[in-house]
């Protein structure tokens, strides 16, 4: 059986460059690079570095053809593969995906992420769900023409949060153009299932793992006299999610796709850190099976 790889997503490296961060992920023996693709709010380069803010290895989109080609360039010279674009996209907005498609044609992605509507109580899910029905069918020949796969992410506070919602939303597609990306630390904020039985549910459509960790806290008391819990990110072996019982889930169900990190538990000071101890902790595992 292939082995896993592993790769890096750079929304959680925020004060590499992508040269610096193409280097550190090589240096850590990491595969592949998930580039985050967005505009930087206004002002950002004068802010500190940070996840969703002043984040020095995002593509901005802003900057077009040469910044694109920039991000090639430091993976290729690194020795390292640019694997996905990633950004975040609005559910029904075809114009916006097909640039990010041409972007991620052009830095040789394999995969890029749709959108998934959320999920806030001021819409019947019925309503959203034939929304993101819609937008994932019309989204399929778009990814067929540019030859790049279409994914969508089990994220908390969506319509997507569980491996079954995820699945329902992808059914009947096509799994060469259309799949999931798993990501069970966003499953301890909403939609813990079983982690092997997501995975079997998932099959074809299980096309790429994101890697990190989070847990449960009492934060407080409600007025009603009932504790208030909340979530925070936790490092990788600190939190809720078994790592080690689900890379022999993904072992067992044939998985040899890429694990991907998006570690946003601020445990290390530094990235390159941080993507080694990720590295290590990945190798150890995955060398058990």
């Amino acid at each position: 059986m292939k082995k896993m790889k592993l790769s890096v997503f750079t929304v959680s490296t925020p004060e590499l460059t992508p040269e610096e961060l193409a280097a550190a992920a090589s240096e850590a023996g990491i595969d592949a690079i998930e580039w985050r693709y967005k505009d930087a709010p206004e002002g950002a380069a004068q802010m500190k570095p940070s996840f969703w803010g002043n984040n020095r290895s995002t593509l901005l989109p802003s900057e077009g053809d040469a910044m694109i080609d920039r991000l090639r360039q430091a993976a290729e010279a690194n020795g390292v593969k640019s694997l996905s674009v990633t950004p975040y996209l609005t559910a029904g907005d075809l114009a916006a995906a097909e640039e990010v498609l041409k972007a991620a044609r052009r830095i040789g992605a394999s995969t890029i992420r749709l959108g998934v509507p959320g999920y806030d109580r001021s819409r019947p899910f019925g309503e959203l769900f034939e929304l993101a029905r819609a937008y994932l069918r019309d989204a399929q020949p778009l990814c067929a023409q540019y030859g790049v796969k279409g994914l969508i992410e089990t994220h908390h506070n969506t319509i997507a949060a569980s491996a079954s919602a995820a699945y329902r939303l992808v059914e009947g597609l096509d799994p060469s153009h259309i799949g999931v990306l798993y990501d069970p630390g966003n499953m301890v904020h909403e939609g813990y299932e079983n982690y092997r039985m997501g995975l079997e549910l998932l099959g074809p459509y299980l096309a790429h793992v994101h890697v990190k960790n989070a847990g449960w806290r009492q934060e407080g008391i409600a007025a009603d006299g009932s504790k208030v819990w909340k979530t925070d990110w936790l490092g990788l072996k600190e939190g809720a999610v078994p790592w080690k019982q689900v890379i022999e889930d993904l072992q067992a169900v044939g998985y040899d796709g890429y694990l991907g990190i998006e570690d946003f538990s601020g445990q290390f000071e530094h990235s390159a850190e941080m993507l080694r101890h990720f590295a290590g902790y990945m190798k150890e595992l995955l060398n058990r099976g």
